[in-house]
């Protein structure tokens, strides 16, 4: 049954209860007790049918709810003519099954949104003038017109203008992140200014937003751990709440001592409290930039005691950058660069793009090169402008042209050098650096103080790279050279220490991602393989999300363990106080229904988590593709 079709349902079953007890109550006050208990009878037949049904399909899939506990109190008091008690117990029951339904509703609402907001059509240029087209028919490199109050539709660059975008749906941050000319955009930000064009840099079911979507659709199915332990729990708690109704009938002879007890175990706060507050905790942490692909994952991320990081495009910025060219002969700067870059782009390793941004942010005109070959992992060698041109790792291009490696220092920490060579001669080196995220230590400690006990770095660049770009950062291992069967191998010897928590970008991450209890990827840029992987996506470029996500994670469940005990607390008591004689079963029914609405209403509370927020700048620009420097070389 669809879901708007079982709300309907639920709304229908309340009214009915609702109305029996009301038109109940008016007989019985105007001295006609019999008609009051048929009318009462009448309202809990719907809600004692609809629950039985329920039952059952339970059954079929091998599961025992404790909805029977429900069942069991609304059958027993009509057995024994507590007719009213059985009303209450239907209007309780059907209200609480409503108010869950309305509660989790209210706190999948930022869920919600980001479904809504996506965009249908598109405005393209086309021969000189506009047109509205749907978004399956954008294809890559279509220039569109996004307009003030626009949902940027697909992914793609900033062709014209200044562009001033409105990402809180997608990471919560309040202020509009400025995108100079070249700067790529994410799909689902709002224009917050003036018109601007973009070139569509993908389609539109590959982009960032449509893979959001996705990843909404699959955690809003999900089911907490913590509610399947309920259903485990259900066998035990049905026996112990029978065992007491049937032990105060025995020992005292009178059956509505049993129907008080069982009243006032119906329903479990372990139904209403853990599903209403984990799903509030997934709306919360979605407001953050943090995308948590169920309920499931929420409760483990809160128990996480190891976190492993992946180096380049995870705890370093993922976007290499030049720091200086050094030439070695007659050719200047420029010329090494602007040659360099016209090679490279028949490569698409991340550094070898990079070199052509540069290039390109220049105002070079890059020349279209030949005779091109890419050697993985090492260099291109090829033709420029009728100059042979060599771009690659130093050994690499030092043994091409017949000198020695190394004789250039690379001074900064975590550096690494790409050579250039020019018809046989070096011509110079391109020093190039992936910096260490801004707050990188900052964030690191936060976790610490979030309870994670061990953090390691895991990649597959040097070690001698790797140390100096981690210096000072206090981690606590540091795995280097490894490849994606060694991060599994990693992950899986770090349980012993707890459940571990794996952070990754790129696709040899995936495995280790999966490996992991909980596997996080950076989806704003990261590789879609690591996206599908994982069970948490941050949404935007930012590894300091990681901390409000697991801060909510864990405030999360412990409001929905706090709710549990506090409810199963008192409905524990209040079955002592009724197997005693001290509670009727109309006013156990009414302290039941009294403590389910209090405990959905603590349940909520996870909406207004507050997350510690660091203190840094708005990045500059999201953007998109792969990240990974190996071994210090253009491919």
């Amino acid at each position: 049954m669809e879901k708007p079709q079982t709300d309907r349902l639920k709304t229908a079953i309340l009214l009915l209860a609702v109305t029996g007890l009301v038109v109940g109550l008016a007989a019985w006050f105007a001295g006609r007790a019999d008609i009051a208990s048929i009318v009462w009878a009448a309202g809990v037949v719907p809600a004692l049918a609809a629950l039985v049904v329920e039952i059952l399909r339970s059954i079929g899939r091998g599961e025992v709810g404790l909805d029977i506990v429900a069942a069991l109190s609304m059958s027993a008091a009509l057995v024994f003519g507590e007719t009213l008690a059985a009303a209450v117990v239907a209007v309780m029951y059907s209200g609480g099954t409503f108010l869950e339904a309305f509660a989790e509703g209210r706190a999948r609402r930022s869920m919600q949104d980001l479904l809504s907001r996506v965009p249908r059509t598109a405005t393209r240029h086309r021969d000189g003038g506009l047109e509205e087209v749907p978004l399956d028919e954008i294809a890559p490199g279509d220039r569109l017109l996004i307009r003030q109050g626009d949902v940027v539709p697909v992914d793609g660059t900033v062709a014209s203008g200044t562009a001033f975008l409105d990402t809180s749906a997608l990471t919560g941050e309040s202020l509009p992140v400025r995108l100079s000319p070249g700067a790529d955009a994410m799909s689902g930000s709002t224009n917050a200014a003036e018109a601007f064009d973009l070139i569509a840099t993908r389609e539109a079911r590959d982009s960032t937003y449509a893979g959001i979507v996705r990843l909404v659709e699959a955690a809003q199915a999900s089911k907490a751990p913590m509610s399947r332990l309920a259903d485990r729990w259900s066998l035990g708690f049905l026996a112990v709440t029978v065992a007491l109704a049937f032990a105060a009938w025995w020992f005292t002879g009178d059956p509505i001592r049993a129907v008080a007890v069982l009243v006032v175990a119906t329903p479990c706060p372990l139904i209403l409290a853990v599903p209403v507050a984990l799903v509030a905790g997934l709306s919360r942490a979605a407001h953050f930039g943090v995308l948590i692909k169920g309920a499931g994952p929420l409760e483990t991320m809160a128990r996480i005691r190891t976190l492993i990081l992946d180096k380049t495009g995870t705890l370093t910025d993922g976007r290499p950058q030049i720091m200086s060219v050094d030439s070695a002969g007659d050719l200047a700067e420029d010329d090494i660069l602007r040659l360099a870059a016209a090679l490279d782009q028949a490569s698409k390793h991340p550094v070898a793009q990079a070199i052509v941004e540069a290039a390109k942010a220049r105002g070079f005109t890059l020349p279209v090169p030949s005779d091109v070959a890419e050697i993985p992992g090492e260099g291109v060698v090829g033709h420029v402008e009728g100059r042979r041109v060599i771009v690659g790792g130093d050994g690499f291009v030092a043994a091409r042209v017949g000198r020695m490696a190394g004789d250039h220092p690379a001074t900064v920490a975590g550096s690494v050098l790409v050579a250039v060579a020019v018809d046989g001669h070096m011509a110079g080196h391109l020093v190039m650096s992936d910096p260490l995220r801004e707050g990188a230590g900052a964030m690191l400690e936060g976790l610490r103080r979030e309870g994670i006990a061990r953090i390691l770095l895991a990649t597959g660049d040097r070690a001698d790279v790797a140390e100096r770009v981690t210096e000072g950062l206090g981690l606590d291992g540091l795995r280097a050279g490894l490849t994606p069967d060694q991060k599994v191998l990693l992950v899986l010897t770090e349980r012993k220490h707890g459940p571990v928590m794996m952070v990754g970008d790129g696709v040899n991450d995936a495995p280790a991602l999966a490996a992991a209890d909980v596997g996080v990827a950076m989806g704003a840029r990261g590789a879609a393989a690591s996206a599908e992987a994982a069970d948490v996506v941050l949404l935007v470029d930012r590894i300091d999300r990681l901390g409000p996500g697991i801060e909510i994670a864990r405030a999360s469940r412990r409001i929905a363990v706090e709710s549990v005990v506090a409810g199963i607390g008192l409905s524990a008591m209040g079955m002592i106080a009724a197997a005693f004689g001290y509670l009727t079963p109309v006013q156990g029914a009414l302290l039941q229904e009294v403590i389910d609405v209090a405990v959905i209403l603590n349940a909520l509370r996870a909406l207004r988590i507050a997350p510690h927020e660091p203190a840094l700048p708005n990045p500059r620009a999201v953007t998109s593709g792969p990240a990974d420097i190996s071994q210090g070389a253009t491919p």
